[in-house]
């Protein structure tokens, strides 16, 4: 489910990093939490194992909801643990569908 590439952007930052993940919790102020799901190859054993990584990225207008799946970008430090802000929302969650899978 994740995409991690490169981008050259216009305004002279220079390449940043860009991944793709679902937003897994938006209760924070201007911030989403940002699971990445991948999928490799097991170094000794060549079974696929499934690694999850969680990104806390900030969203300045609060617009990503749970179920979400967002572009992050890589950006500048906004607080301890907190390097990377939302792109752009690539497909928005039905809010159905969010209620059953949350307990």
């Amino acid at each position: 489910m994740s995409a991690e590439t490169t981008t050259e952007s216009n305004d002279g930052r220079g390449t940043r990093r860009t991944i793709t993940g679902t937003v897994t919790s938006n209760a924070m102020e201007k911030t989403v939490v940002v699971t990445v799901i991948r999928r490799v190859r097991d170094r000794r054993f060549h079974k696929f194992v499934t690694r999850r990584v969680k990104y806390k990225a900030h969203d300045e207008k609060n617009a990503s909801n749970v179920g979400d799946v967002v572009e992050l970008i890589e950006s500048r430090p906004y607080s301890k643990t907190k390097k990377w802000r939302v792109f752009r929302t690539l497909t928005k969650a039905d809010t159905a569908d969010v209620k059953e899978v949350l307990p």
